[in-house]
């Protein structure tokens, strides 16, 4: 008896090594890009804080499929064109090292413009932006804020700002709130895109150009602020999705302002913080995983030679 268990443990084994091995083999460089992807944190973002990943799990598992993964650190709040400026630092540091020609940007939410600018000021170093809930036009939420927070309120945003900064092991980037939020609002986008205006669609609700200046431009987003009755900041994200009068929105942006060049999909049932798998990996269950979305994205990358 006992022989014949073990005969049987013996054959499962090796019947799940053959049919786990194809699998092996096809995700062995699905991500592997021709120029090193580069991801950029929103407002509030850190690179690794702790245990804590900003984005949590994203960079393993690409690299795991054979990419090559920079995750930068830029200001946590401060203006588009200022985290622009330190992201162009970090890019050339990236392409000296690897001694690649281009990256692929990644920016989530605020990271969002912030690659935007490096692709639109040295167009010659990128390959690509992706935008991923990205405040392309602006968010309800900023503009909400802006008139209701009094200055104390910067002052306190400055502090914890800079705290993540100094926990993050990035203690002397600037920080400045309420520059972030003029840049995040309506007004300041509108403004912000009148200079940068590469892959921003030109109607309310559809798709940018492609391609411009041999940069390619993608985005997603979510569409669902309460995901996961486990995630302690789901409750908040239900309550600031208020502000965005019933329109299709993650929390923090807005479908339609999410848009950036080919939208891949407006409407995952993800919200904000789960488009980058936070809090610690919980998310929607029932919808695809946000690594999953991020190993997607790399892998149509390889396919444009990117």
């Amino acid at each position: 008896m006992r022989q014949r268990i073990c005969q049987l443990l013996a054959f499962g084994l090796i019947a799940c090594s053959l049919f786990a091995s194809p699998a092996r083999a096809a995700s062995a460089g699905y991500t592997q890009t021709r120029y090193p992807i580069v991801l950029v944190h929103g407002l509030f973002g850190f690179d690794k804080l702790g245990p804590v990943d900003y984005f949590y799990g994203i960079a393993a598992a690409l690299r795991s499929g054979g990419a090559q993964v920079y995750v930068t650190q830029v200001s946590a709040a401060n203006s588009s064109e200022v985290r622009g400026e330190q992201l162009l630092i970090q890019v050339k540091q990236i392409l000296a090292a690897t001694g690649a020609a281009k990256v692929n940007l990644i920016g989530h939410s605020h990271g969002a413009p912030t690659a935007r600018y490096v692709a639109t000021v040295r167009p010659d170093l990128v390959a690509s932006v992706s935008s991923v809930g990205g405040v392309n036009k602006g968010s309800r939420v900023a503009d909400v804020l802006i008139g209701a927070v009094p200055n104390v309120t910067y002052s306190l945003a400055n502090a914890v700002s800079g705290l993540i900064s100094f926990l993050s092991g990035s203690p002397t980037l600037p920080q400045n709130a309420r520059a972030a939020a003029a840049s995040l609002s309506t007004a300041g986008t509108l403004a912000f895109n009148s200079r940068h205006p590469e892959g921003v669609p030109t109607s309310a609700c559809g798709e940018g150009d492609y391609q411009v200046r041999g940069v390619y431009y993608f985005s997603w987003s979510g569409a669902q602020p309460y995901t996961n009755v486990f995630d302690v900041s789901d409750p908040v994200l239900a309550l600031t999705a208020l502000a965005f009068n019933g329109a299709k929105n993650d929390g923090l942006v807005s479908s339609c302002s999410s848009h950036l060049g080919r939208v891949i999909r407006d409407d995952y049932a993800l919200n904000h913080l789960d488009e980058v798998n936070q809090l610690i990996g919980i998310s929607n269950l029932f919808e695809t995983n946000p690594v999953t979305l991020f190993r997607q994205q790399a892998n149509r990358l390889q396919g444009l030679g990117l």
